[in-house]
C-alpha cells in the first residue's frame, strides 16, 4: 500500500497543482525545496531517500521554459534533466523504492507527425530542434525507468507522457514561459496598455494540445490508487488540439480585448501539429474533466490576482 510520496519538483506548475489537490490529506508527501536536496548531487538525493524511503516517487522536477528558452539554452536543458533524473533513478534503485512515476513530454516524439502520437513512436524518428535537447533529456530519462524495470522486474518505474499543461501557478513571463500563459500575459498586457494590436509569432496554423494542470494533478492520484494497472508508458492528454491562431481568440474573448493581431513570420514556431493519442488512456477509465474555456477562465483569474 502507498502512504509517503516523495514529489521532486513540489514548487514548479505540476508540483503545486498536485499538492493543491484534495487527495493530499490521504498521504504523507515528501516535498523537499531545491536547498534542501539537490537533484544535481547524487549523495544528497541517495541520502534522503535512504533516511525516508518513501512507497513512491513522483519525479515532476525540470528545467523547462518555452521556445525561446529551448533555443536559448540547450546544454542546460540537456545536461541538468539528465541528470536529475538519473541521480534520482539510481538512488531510488539503490535504496530498493520500488515505486515511480517519472514525468515526461510530448517533445519526445518525431517532428511533423500528423496524426496522433502513440506511445511506440518514440526513437522513431527526428525531434523537433527548437527543442531537441530538452527531449533527448526527457528519453533518457523515460529509457533508465525501462532498462531498470528490465534488469529486475521488481522495479515499477513508470513514465506518464502529458501533452502540454497550463494552469494556476503557471510561469508567465514572456521569455521564459510556455504558448497558452504567454498568449494570457500579452492580451491582458495589452487590454492593460490601451493596445489595439497584439503580435503572434508565425501565422497562429500551428496546432497544440494543452490540458489543464490540475487535471493531470488528478490523474496522478488515480494512478497512485490503480499503480499495478497502469502501463509503463502512458501519454496523457485530452486528445484533441487547437490552433495557436484559437488561442489567442479564446483568451482575447475571456478578458474581452477586442483588438488586432499582427503575424510576425519571421520568428520560429516549432512543430506544426503535436496532438498525444488517448487510446491507452481511455482505457484506464479517466478523463480530463476541465473544458479549455473554464481552464483558460481559472488560468486568467490566477494571473490577474497575482499581478
Amino acid at each position: 500500500m502507498i502512504k509517503s510520496i516523495l514529489l521532486t519538483g513540489g514548487s514548479g506548475l505540476v508540483g503545486k497543482n498536485f499538492m493543491e489537490h484534495s487527495e493530499t490529506k490521504n498521504y504523507t508527501i515528501l516535498s523537499p525545496s531545491h536547498a534542501e536536496v539537490d537533484l544535481l548531487e547524487f549523495e544528497q538525493i541517495n541520502k534522503f531517500l535512504k533516511e525516508k524511503q518513501p512507497d513512491l516517487i513522483i519525479h515532476a522536477a525540470g528545467i523547462v521554459g518555452g521556445i525561446q528558452a529551448n533555443i536559448k539554452n540547450p546544454v542546460k536543458f540537456l545536461i541538468q534533466n539528465t541528470d536529475m533524473g538519473k541521480n534520482l533513478l539510481l538512488a531510488a534503485r539503490k535504496q530498493n523504492v520500488k515505486r515511480l512515476i517519472n514525468l515526461s513530454s510530448s517533445c519526445v516524439y518525431p517532428k511533423n507527425y500528423n496524426k496522433p502520437l502513440n506511445e511506440e513512436l518514440i526513437l522513431s524518428g527526428e525531434l523537433e530542434p527548437t527543442n531537441e535537447a530538452y527531449a533527448i533529456g526527457k528519453i533518457f530519462v523515460q529509457k533508465l525507468c525501462s532498462y531498470i524495470n528490465t534488469e529486475n522486474n521488481s522495479f515499477l518505474y513508470k513514465t506518464l507522457i502529458p501533452c502540454n499543461l497550463f494552469g494556476r501557478f503557471d510561469n508567465f513571463d514572456l521569455e521564459t514561459g510556455h504558448l497558452l500563459p504567454c498568449i494570457i500575459n500579452k492580451i491582458y498586457t495589452a487590454k492593460k496598455n490601451d493596445s489595439k494590436e497584439v503580435h503572434i509569432w508565425g501565422d497562429g496554423s500551428v496546432r497544440r494540445e494543452f490540458m489543464y494542470a490540475a487535471d493531470l494533478a488528478d490523474f496522478l492520484f488515480y494512478c497512485i490508487k490503480n499503480f499495478e494497472t497502469i502501463p509503463s508508458t502512458l501519454n496523457v492528454g485530452i486528445g484533441h488540439d487547437y490552433s495557436v491562431l484559437d488561442y489567442y481568440k479564446v483568451v482575447a474573448k475571456s478578458l474581452s480585448w477586442k483588438g488586432e493581431f499582427v503575424f510576425d513570420l519571421s520568428k520560429p514556431v516549432g512543430q506544426k501539429q503535436k496532438t498525444v493519442s488517448i487510446e491507452k488512456l481511455k482505457k484506464t477509465g479517466w478523463h480530463s474533466s476541465t473544458s479549455l474555456d473554464k481552464a483558460i477562465s481559472l488560468t486568467i483569474k490566477y494571473f490577474v490576482e497575482e499581478n
